[in-house]
């Protein structure tokens, strides 16, 4: 059936970076060709991009310089355009905004939650805010998506219980295929890869790294790949610990599919995450993943069977961790890579995405 609507806006509060191809990337250009296939004409509103090959097929605007919802905004205004469909990922729920799209557009609003919440949840004049926005704004958002159960029950405690009908739960996956598997023990190889920014933990893992008796340490090596707001002060900690000959700074790496297999394991000593994709690409790679309970992690990570999981902060527990897996009192034998290409997988992701949309 050739659907009713036509023509589709999605704005992503998101920078496009040529070094940094990752899960939301090929997923973006999965679904714009899935889309379009079905007949919809579709363009794409980010907060930076520079063009470069890999996005070449979508048609993409920004100005580089005012928020996306601003752009956004100005854009149909100063273009007259009307949208059937308007789908937002990584901006802030509930807002104005949204009343302008509804108003201005008369489509089908749709808004994807990635964004990760603190260890305990925001602060009480924060919910109460959230609560009002809720009660103000989301009549004007047909369909919110929550990528984790984690995240469903965060929208719902921060916007109002009543929106429960209106967010289903649609996990991100990715494209198995492009991950080199590992097949070899890497002995004692370990990987990061994030955004280097304090929610993030890296600072506890160097701390715990610095707990570790000299014979451990001459036995380990962890390379971090990313950058951030934080890439000096873990740098410096990093230095005045003495850790330079095991933990190693390789900046941002478009070539982590290729990657991730010379490790044996990911670590990732995050404080907020909603549904990690850095944890579906290691364990693709059949690299078990250490991390913390935070977020939908537990939905991924069963401890002891494709990874461990330790309370986040708790430095101890990840120095006792790392320790095991050096002294081989932990180990991981089995496949990790099977439950991301049963479950979490980047065509049953993009298929769940348009599932949702009206007159599909």
């Amino acid at each position: 059936m050739t659907p009713k609507t036509k023509n589709i806006a999605i704005v992503c509060n998101y920078t496009l970076q040529p070094d940094r191809i990752g899960g939301m990337d090929r997923f973006y250009i999965a679904f714009d060709k899935e889309v379009k296939e079905k007949g919809y004409h579709t363009n794409w509103f980010f907060s930076k991009y520079e063009a470069f090959e890999f996005y070449k097929e979508l048609n993409i605007h920004t100005d580089n310089k005012s928020s996306v919802e601003r752009f956004f905004m100005k854009h149909c205004e100063q273009n007259d355009i009307r949208y059937d469909i308007v789908i937002t990922h990584f901006t802030e729920l509930c807002t104005p905004f949204y009343k302008w799209v509804k108003q201005k557009h008369k489509g089908y609003i749709v808004a994807v939650d990635h964004n990760p919440r603190p260890l305990n949840g925001f602060p009480i004049k924060k919910r109460m805010k959230n609560w009002i926005k809720g009660l103000f704004y989301s009549k004007y958002i047909d369909q919110f998506i929550a990528v984790s159960e984690y995240t469903k029950k965060h929208i719902l405690n921060d916007y109002g219980h009543f929106l429960a009908s209106r967010v289903p739960v649609v996990r991100n996956g990715i494209a198995c295929h492009v991950f080199k598997k590992r097949t070899t023990d890497q002995s004692n190889k370990f990987i990061v890869a994030s955004h280097l920014r304090p929610s993030k933990g890296i600072q506890d893992l160097i701390k715990a790294v610095s707990m570790l008796s000299e014979e451990v340490k001459k036995e380990i090596h962890i390379d971090i790949y990313g950058e951030g707001s934080y890439e000096d002060e873990l740098k410096e900690l990093s230095m005045s610990l003495n850790l330079d000959d095991c933990i190693h700074f390789k900046g941002s790496s478009p070539l982590l599919s290729e990657l991730f297999c010379n490790y044996n394991f990911m670590l990732q000593p995050t404080y907020m995450e909603c549904f990690s994709l850095s944890i579906l690409e290691s364990l693709s790679a059949n690299v078990p993943v250490v991390t913390t309970q935070v977020g939908g992690n537990l939905e991924v990570i069963t401890h002891s069977e494709n990874g461990y999981i330790y309370p986040a902060g708790n430095i101890e527990d990840l120095a006792e961790i790392i320790n095991n897996i050096v002294l081989k009192k932990y180990v991981i034998k089995q496949d990790v890579s099977k439950l991301v290409e049963e479950q979490y997988y980047l065509d049953k992701m993009v298929k769940d995405h348009i599932n949702l949309l009206p007159c599909t």
